[in-house]
């Protein structure tokens, strides 16, 4: 029961220490907003155009790549680490997972996802 008292009271005391950085913020902070500032994008340029355009598929797709290999750099770790512990299996095992990306890879190649024309 200590314990989760211990866990209350550091809950509240950061609801506290945010809540009170907040607060602060807002009472420095100045008041008169420049109507430039209130432009949805700050970068100088006078904004043109509908923001609700169409991208072509193949940047999603090109990004669910990245993100799949990146998972499988995250798979490969792991298994280094534990290399000799696993065995023949652990290996055997993590070529078959190899293999299904990079047959995923050479289907995205030859569909001509990774090309940015």
């Amino acid at each position: 029961m200590v314990s989760w008292v211990n866990v209350g009271i550091f809950l509240i005391a950061g609801v506290i220490v945010v809540a009170a950085g907040l607060g602060l913020a807002w009472l420095l902070r100045p008041s008169y907003p420049d109507p430039r500032k209130l432009d949805p994008y700050e970068c100088g340029e006078v904004p043109f155009g509908d923001a609700r355009i169409r991208f072509n598929v193949r940047y999603y797709i090109f990004a669910l790549i990245f993100v799949v290999f990146d998972i499988e750099s995250v798979f490969l770790y792991p298994w280094a680490v534990l290399f000799r512990k696993l065995g023949v299996f652990g290996f055997v095992e993590m070529l078959v997972f190899l293999g299904i990306l990079v047959v995923g890879l050479v289907y995205a190649w030859k569909k001509r996802v990774l090309e940015w024309v």
